[in-house]
């Protein structure tokens, strides 16, 4: 499953479950952090498969974070363009879910 991007939901969020270890890059991907995250909902319940996703926040892993997909996941990258999909652009700190709102 391809992570969701542009949907309904207002931001994106992941948790990190672990890092990638790539010995080869593009040049523009130099010193970027690649880190395996699993998509949540707004319960922060598990939403569906791991993806790779570039770092630009110092996130670590069990932290929830906020992504962005597409085009624009490049433009959180310090060269704005490289081939990714997704890079994580936040740390979430808290969540809060209201039962019964419309999303």
């Amino acid at each position: 499953m391809r992570p969701r991007c542009y949907t309904a939901v207002l931001m994106e969020l992941a948790r990190v479950i672990g890092t990638v270890v790539a010995t080869r890059k593009v040049p523009g991907l130099a010193g970027v952090k690649l880190l395996l995250v699993e998509p949540l909902d707004e319960r922060l319940v598990v939403a569906g498969d791991p993806f790779v996703a570039c770092d630009s926040t110092q996130a670590g892993p069990g932290d929830v974070v906020h992504w962005i997909g597409g085009r624009e996941a490049a433009l959180a990258l310090p060269v704005h363009f490289v081939p990714v999909d997704a890079s994580i652009v936040g740390i979430v700190d808290d969540v809060n879910a209201h039962e019964g709102e419309s999303r």
